[in-house]
């Protein structure tokens, strides 16, 4: 292995793009294979405590700084990481999604775009302003993107280009780069030489809720079920994986695949809520013949999706279960032994924040490839799309 580039991660959370970096040129959904270690994590930075206590177990060479970016100086990024400005090959980072998420838009600042935490993408290009690296990669929320954060991305995209960065973005599906989960993410990229950034062809194809064209040239999505083969049985379900409470039975009666529209007069349940009173994911039950809807980062007691096959509670009734900790690093495409720090919300909040990791590996891969840091094979090119 020769010298390893060095990379600046912001608002790193889990991990999920750290982990695309070390393993950009990983075989895809080989979660054993480390790569090359063509690229290396020199300091992560992060808010979240437990966030932070999940970076040092799986990356031992990353140093890790603590704080609110608004109270970091680039100054103090650069020394943790032993590096002077320019000498970075990658500035990587999601800024957090919660302004521009869908959840919580019946809050009249996020309708409006006033979210006081939107002003961290500043931070972010910021920090790429001083450090110089050769280019940088931006992950977020479609979110960003809608006509309502319009003058927020404008803006972003406006100081990326000032920088003579020349920044691409695209909605990507996660499922059509082998991960098996139906979540879409926006990607930002710019190169310092100003070239412009080609993202990378899918590599699997299949049905989603907003395509049902299906390129059978392609591998086809990665099911639920497929992912979670080969995960070890469960003989004890603990007290929080159940789902109980108000809808408790209604939940446990859901079919895969279905929500709670199982339970209106349009099929076969209770009647019991009005039609399209509710949002998708309440009572939602994987169907394990397809991919995972987005896994939630922090769900409410009955939002899904729960796995497709129901358990008994101590008093031996059925009810539906929450998806336990092995089953959502599956989701994630992470590999089986990765670490996460804290309670199980902890958990599910810090991989439903994360970027999975194939599709982080497709965007990093693809912008290595075109600086030519790795070879593209013969048969293979990535191509505008």
């Amino acid at each position: 292995m020769g010298e390893q580039l060095p990379v600046v991660s912001l608002f790193s959370g889990a991990g999920g793009l750290d982990l695309a970096v070390e393993r950009a040129d990983a075989d895809p959904l080989a979660t054993a294979d480390l790569g090359s270690g063509l690229l290396r994590v020199s300091v992560a930075t992060d808010y979240n405590e437990p966030a932070l206590e999940t970076l040092r177990a799986n990356f031992d060479g990353t140093a890790t700084l603590s704080g609110d970016i608004r109270s970091v100086s680039t100054e103090q990024i650069l020394s943790r990481a032993g590096l002077n400005s320019s000498e970075p090959t990658l500035v990587v980072g999601g800024p957090p999604c919660t302004p521009f998420s869908k959840s919580g838009f019946w809050l009249e600042q996020k309708r409006e775009s006033r979210d006081p935490n939107a002003s961290l993408l500043d931070e972010y290009v910021r920090v790429v302003r001083e450090t110089r690296p050769e280019a940088f990669v931006l992950e977020n929320v479609q979110g960003l993107t809608y006509r309502t954060h319009k003058a927020q991305f404008d803006r972003l995209l406006k100081a990326l280009s000032e920088l003579g960065y020349n920044p691409q973005w695209k909605v990507l599906l996660a499922a059509d780069y082998g991960v098996p989960q139906l979540r879409r993410r926006v990607f930002v990229v710019g190169r310092r030489d100003g070239k412009k950034f080609e993202f990378p062809e899918p590599t699997h194809s299949g049905w989603s809720e907003r395509d049902r064209k299906i390129d059978t040239s392609k591998v086809p999505h990665v099911s639920s079920g497929q992912a979670f083969a080969g995960l070890p049985p469960v003989l004890h379900t603990t007290a929080d994986e159940i789902v109980a409470g108000q809808y408790a039975d209604l939940a446990a009666e859901v079919p895969p695949g279905q929500n709670y529209l199982w339970h209106t007069d349009r099929y076969g349940g209770r009647n019991h809520f009005e039609w399209r009173s509710r949002y998708w994911t309440f009572l939602l039950r994987l169907d394990p013949n397809r991919p995972s809807t987005t896994l939630q980062a922090q769900p409410g007691p009955w939002v899904g999706p729960f796995h497709w096959e129901n358990v008994r509670n101590l008093e031996g009734i059925e009810r539906a279960r929450r998806l336990r900790i092995p089953e959502m690093l599956r989701l994630m495409s992470f590999p089986d032994d990765f670490k996460i720090a804290g309670s199980r919300a902890d958990v599910q909040r810090q991989l439903g924040n994360a970027v999975p990791l194939e599709l982080g590996k497709a965007v990093i891969r693809a912008l290595m490839e075109q600086l030519g840091y790795i070879r593209v094979p013969p048969a293979r090119h990535s191509i505008a799309i």
